[in-house]
């Protein structure tokens, strides 16, 4: 029998959506107020569903604890009040588009689970903008 556990998390960050080999008119063309060249933010939401089996001995499919604790160092501390185009490595040269940093997040969380676990990450960046990923 497989079940889903799932953690909600949150983060606050900064970032532009542009491309540096085009010109400020055409990444205000094709990503309009996002390409603000001084940044915006947003106030992530994220929800980490993890689906497996259940251990027959513990009753968990992942202790819970283990799953916040990865969403922590991995996310949170990785991008909490953060400009994610300076201060995040992993988008130095890649665009922080939702779609982006969804399948971020999703590698960051799933190479710390056991392989035997299933992974998807849902990021909110607004209340009614929001993308998944599950490896797919």
């Amino acid at each position: 029998m497989k079940v889903t556990v799932s953690r909600k998390a949150h983060f606050n960050a900064a970032h532009r959506l542009y491309r540096k080999d085009w010109s400020d008119k055409k990444n205000a063309e094709v990503f309009d107020k996002c390409s603000n060249p001084n940044f915006h933010g947003h106030n992530y939401e994220l929800i980490a569903s993890v689906t497996g089996e259940i251990d027959p001995e513990t009753g968990y499919v992942i202790d819970i604890k283990v799953l916040k604790e990865i969403i922590r160092t991995e996310v949170e501390d990785a991008f909490d009040h953060k400009n994610l185009n300076v201060e995040v490595p992993e988008f130095k040269d890649l665009n922080p588009t939702a779609e982006n940093i969804v399948v971020v997040i999703y590698n960051k969380i799933k190479k710390q689970l056991p392989s035997h676990l299933v992974l998807e990450v849902t990021l909110y960046e607004t209340p009614r903008n929001f993308v998944s990923y599950s490896g797919i």
